[in-house]
This record gives structure tokens, sequence and C-alpha cells, in this order.
């Protein structure tokens, strides 16, 4: 067990990013066509292929899943992913040739670095390029590489984020993973012990409660363009195209005991759900579980990140080695 998403048998992740411009992407590659669901909670989302998990409709597995930085430009980075698949063979047969089916979600991280370099086609095929089930490398790599978090007191006083994973292993052979990109407007609180671990700062660079200070500042408004989290929750159960749409939705829970506020008008907060099909297990247990792993790699996701863009990290208030 690596304690990383990649723990689920049949998952893979690769990452490309620029960290001069502080941007990248993230891609979730799968060694064979699994079922896939998405729950969207943000209402500013950046996403591609959503439509097409719903369980109404035809196309009931995925090859790959992008996540990315880049606001909406970042969903380029799904193109590449499909060139590099459509180089393999991999895909749905439609009788010329195959599509790849490539669901992908972005992020907002025009605000650091260079915000005219974007994910584009190329990062997305380096990155598929780069997928293994090696540990996955966290902080400020890939979608998580211009993640930041803690934006109600300004973007001068907020904090670097990055990219999370988790996982975790049942006595019945059920693995559960997670993987996340932290970019949050609000402040990130560990469920365990209550903390705030990551936040907006005060002039004296106190991290403070987002709570606190949107009810002091009770008719501003959220600012636009700071916010959304996106992940992908994995398991290796045998669940059906409808389970793992539930198991997407109650996987948001992982999001609600970590980041305050969450879901916000101006949040585009995706959450993507994929069965490989080995165990057979019921979609309560997955879908409670999968929000554990979820809120266990948002505080990975914090604790990994390293200062960049002028912005403090978590070690500098904690002094934790990870």
């Amino acid at each position: 067990m690596t304690g990383t998403i990649v723990d689920v048998p049949g998952v893979l992740v690769g990452h490309a990013q620029n960290e001069e411009t502080l941007t990248g992407c993230s891609v979730i590659m799968l060694e064979k066509p699994s079922v896939c669901g998405v729950d969207v909670r943000g209402s500013a989302p950046g996403t591609r292929e959503t439509d097409l998990l719903d369980p109404v409709n035809l196309v009931s597995v995925v090859h790959a899943i992008s996540l990315s930085g880049g606001s909406a430009y970042g969903l380029d980075a799904a193109t590449g992913v499909m060139q590099y698949l459509e180089e393999q063979g991999i895909g749905l047969d439609v009788g010329y040739g195959v599509v790849p089916i490539v669901p992908a979600a972005v992020l907002f991280d025009l605000a650091v670095g260079d915000y005219r370099v974007r994910p584009d086609r190329q990062m997305g095929y380096e990155a598929a390029q780069a997928a293994s089930r090696e540990t996955v490398a966290q902080g400020n790599v890939g979608a998580g590489t211009g993640a930041t978090v803690g934006k109600l007191n300004g973007f001068g006083n907020a904090m670097k984020s990055g990219l999370g994973t988790a996982s975790m292993i049942l006595p019945n052979g059920l693995v559960i993973g997670a993987i996340v990109a932290v970019n949050a407007v609000g402040h990130v609180v560990d469920p365990q012990s209550g903390t705030i671990i990551a936040g907006p700062r005060d002039e004296q660079g106190t991290i403070r409660d987002s709570m606190e200070i949107m009810r002091q500042q009770a008719f501003a408004p959220i600012p636009p363009g700071t916010n959304t989290t996106i992940a992908v929750v994995a398991c290796n159960a045998h669940l059906s195209k409808a389970e793992v749409n539930k198991v997407a939705q109650m996987a948001h829970d992982g999001l609600a005991r970590t980041i305050r506020p969450i879901h916000t008008m101006y949040d585009g907060d995706t959450i993507f759900a994929v069965a490989t099909g080995e165990v057979e297990a019921s979609v309560d247990l997955v879908g409670a579980l999968s929000a554990d792993v979820l809120a266990e790699a948002v505080i990975q996701a914090v604790k990994h990140a390293e200062e960049a863009g002028g912005l403090p990290s978590y070690r500098r208030y904690f002094q934790e080695k990870v």
C-alpha cells in the first residue's frame, strides 16, 4: 500500500506541470474501461463529458479522467489525454477507430504565476504518458500546482494549497482511494482535531476562520474566480452507473467536513467516482468510506503544499515535515 489512490487495482496517475507559471494537470488513467459517475455541487463548474455520466445516458465506462488548472482553458488538457489513448488503441470502438472517453474538470489558478500559460493539449499528453502505479506525488504538482486556499481576506492574504491523495483497504479486499486538488475560497479544517490548518490570514499573519469573516462582512460577495475543489474517488467494487453517481454524491461529505465554505456560487466543486469492478460491496459502504478517504486527501493536499507565488504554506505555521 502506498497510501495513495493507485492502491486501487487498475488505477494509474500521471502529473505534468509548469513550476514557473504555477499551473498543471493530473490524469487518472484506468487499465481497463471502468464505470464512472459524477456529482457537481459548485455553481460555477468547468467540466467536460459530465452529461455522459448520467445513468440515463449511453456510455457507462470511461478510460481516463483529467483534472487541471487553467480555468476553462485547462479543459484542453483532456484533448491531449485523448490523443495519447488513441495512439494506444484505447477507446470506445465506433467502427471508425476509437473514441477515448475522458471526463474532465478544471479549477481557477489564473491568479498565481502567469495567467497567460495554461494546461494545454501537450501538457495533458505528457501527464497521460507519465501515468503509473508508483506512489503519487503530492503538494505543488499536477492540478494542485497553482491551487490556493483562504481568499476571503484578499488574495494577498491567502495560503498555498495543492494536490493530495489517500487510500484505505478493508479485510474483504475492498480498496478505496481519492485524489483531490484543493483550491478553496475558505479555510481547511482538520476534522479530527478541529484545527484550521490553512485559510485567510489577517494583517498580522494569523489564520482566520472564513465563516467568521463572512459573518462580519455579511453583504460582501465571495470573490469570483477564486475557488473550486476537484476530485476523483475510486474503488475496486462492482457498482452500476447509478451507484457510482451515488458514491460521488456521498463523497462530497468529505469536502464539507474539511472545507468551509464549500459549494458556493463561485465554486466549481466536482467529484468523479470510478469503480473497477473486482469486489462485491454495498454502495452505502463505498460512499460513506469514500467521504472519509476524500477528507484525508484534502488534509494531505494542504500538508504537502510548499510556499509558492508569494503565499505561505501549512509548513510555515505548523513546522511539520510531511
